[in-house]
């Protein structure tokens, strides 16, 4: 009977991961870029990159509000929305902006944006068009081409399929401490299973967190019968008591001028005299029905929605507000949310986040790597592989290759293509599946150790030319960086070549052991990876 469960066990976990390895491998990898998006942003955006971090930022918030609703309302009177973006410690710069009105079948407002740096309220030069990391955290819940609902309904069944798959690796796992230690090179598939557990045992505080937690981010798509229960209009009712709205100014008609943004402000300090505001967002400006809601930043709690205080635009009178003091459930689905994004962790904290996240991708690619080796292993001379062992290859190459090189692509797409060119953004994301098809083309055509090899090749180059071309076209390099402490730049282009040396060091191995192959007197079977 035990050893039944075991093998039962066993079996489970191999194909609840090799069903959505390959997903799971882009949840992941996109998942791991995201924890440091504003920084990838940043980069995308060399216009800011000379921005001094404010000495007093907390304290020149309200001269910035001040300003930012004089020239909203200068620009745009009328306009349906003003959003007022502050600078934070990872987002230096401050935004003016206000919505324009929405074209026939356009989903949401475009917003027309004024960016200043906050330290002489000059305006920046204008930006590129750029997602920037804002791509690569949609990516990782959204799968950007699928359409939005059906993308989410997959992700969550394979952080399903992660989650079975973590608990039953758990289950059989014998040695788990042990296995924590234990590296045995050049053994073949051994070798590959000694990675996948050191991988996983190592951060498995991270990977169960980061999966459970996803999960609960998406639970209302599976579990909506609790909100409905509770609440006489559902989802939207849960949501709007998390994220209040203001429902007692909608039916107000007519004009109305602006209240004086001190009031609303003089009453925001009241309640929080440290408040570090993040964002004003004026709904219906000098309408009778013109609301003012200000975002605080939660700081360090566990808490996913910024506080929020809402007042009449056109009184002052505050209309709505989020709870000081969250009931039980909320604070607990706050806080699982606040722990998945991570946007509470400071720059250690998101380094280890980071890390777990490359764990993770580890994981699941020597997972992915060692089942083909297994089969491979298994395979009689001559014998041809079967189409799923191909597949598994091919998805393998394709993927556990692709990705780095798409990334890479993105990223050579934002310096070279030119910043007048129409539909920019999309152009550097059709870079990115470009490339991924082109390298999963190559992978279903051949795949052999060879392949294996060329695409480390390629990888390596990508990632060492990546400081290089940014030091050709733009005004900084990794050695200015350093010099004007810009770490957030330095890191960027440093671990490029970090990534560039560690493909290096792969292409010599499989290099070096091709030269073995060659040289060897027994002409063996293909070994492909």
């Amino acid at each position: 009977m035990k050893g039944s469960f075991f093998r039962s066990m066993t079996w489970l976990h191999t194909w609840v991961g090799l069903l959505v390895c390959w997903l799971l491998y882009l949840i992941f990898f996109a998942g791991t870029i995201s924890f440091f998006r504003d920084e990838v942003s940043l980069w995308n955006q060399p216009s800011v990159h000379n921005i001094e971090q404010q000495a007093d930022r907390i304290g020149a918030q309200k001269q910035q509000i001040v300003s930012g609703v004089e020239y909203l309302n200068a620009q745009a009177p009328n306009a349906p929305n003003w959003r007022i973006t502050l600078p934070e410690e990872r987002i230096p710069y401050l935004t003016f902006g206000y919505a324009k009105p929405k074209e026939p079948g356009q989903r949401r407002a475009q917003f027309e944006n004024t960016r200043l740096d906050p330290n002489n309220m000059q305006p920046l030069a204008p930006f590129v068009d750029t997602r920037g990391g804002n791509f690569f955290y949609r990516l990782h819940f959204d799968l950007h081409y699928i359409d939005v609902k059906t993308a989410r309904w997959i992700v969550c069944f394979a952080s399903l399929f992660m989650l079975i798959a973590l608990i039953s690796g758990i289950v059989i796992h014998k040695r788990i401490f042990k296995d924590m230690f234990v590296f045995r090179a050049n053994k073949g598939s051994r070798s590959w299973l000694d990675v996948h557990n050191l991988s996983s045992v190592f951060a498995l505080p991270f990977h169960l967190m980061i999966t459970y937690t996803g999960i609960i981010t998406l639970i209302f798509m599976i579990f909506p019968y609790p909100a409905q229960t509770v609440y006489e209009d559902g989802i939207r009712g849960f949501f709007n008591d998390v994220s209040p709205s203001s429902p007692a100014t909608e039916s107000l008609q007519g004009t109305a001028p602006l209240v004086p943004i001190n009031t609303v402000l003089d009453q925001v300090y009241t309640k929080w005299p440290e408040a570090d505001i993040t964002r004003v967002i004026i709904n219906k400006p000098n309408k009778a029905a013109a609301t003012i809601m200000v975002l605080v930043s939660p700081g360090k709690t566990l808490r996913d929605q910024a506080p929020r205080l809402i007042f009449s635009g056109a009184s002052g009178e505050l209309v709505a507000q989020t709870d000081d003091e969250l009931t039980g459930s909320k604070a607990l689905y706050e806080s699982l949310n606040s722990m998945h994004t991570g946007r509470l962790a400071e720059p250690l904290l998101r380094v280890l986040y980071f890390l777990g996240g490359i764990a993770g991708c580890i994981m699941i690619a020597t997972g992915c790597i060692m089942w083909a080796k297994r089969i491979r292993e298994r395979m009689k001379k001559n014998a041809q592989p079967s189409w799923g062992l191909k597949l598994v290859e091919a998805l393998n190459l394709g993927t556990l290759m692709g990705l780095p090189l798409a990334t890479s692509a993105f990223f050579l797409a934002n310096r070279l293509i030119s910043t007048r060119a129409m539909e920019r953004a999309d152009k550097e994301i059709l870079a990115f599946f470009l490339t991924w098809l082109c390298v999963l083309i190559i992978a279903f055509v051949k795949r052999d150790k060879l392949q294996w090899c060329v695409m480390a090749a390629i990888n390596s180059i990508a990632c060492f030319s990546m400081p290089v071309v940014n030091a050709l076209t733009t005004q900084g390099n990794i050695i200015s960086y350093l010099r004007n402490e810009q770490w957030a730049l330095f890191m960027f282009d440093s671990l490029f070549l970090l990534f560039g040396l560690l493909f290096l060091l792969q292409t010599e191995k499989l290099r070096t052991a091709l030269q073995a192959k060659k040289s060897s007197p027994i002409n063996t079977q293909e070994q492909k990876v």
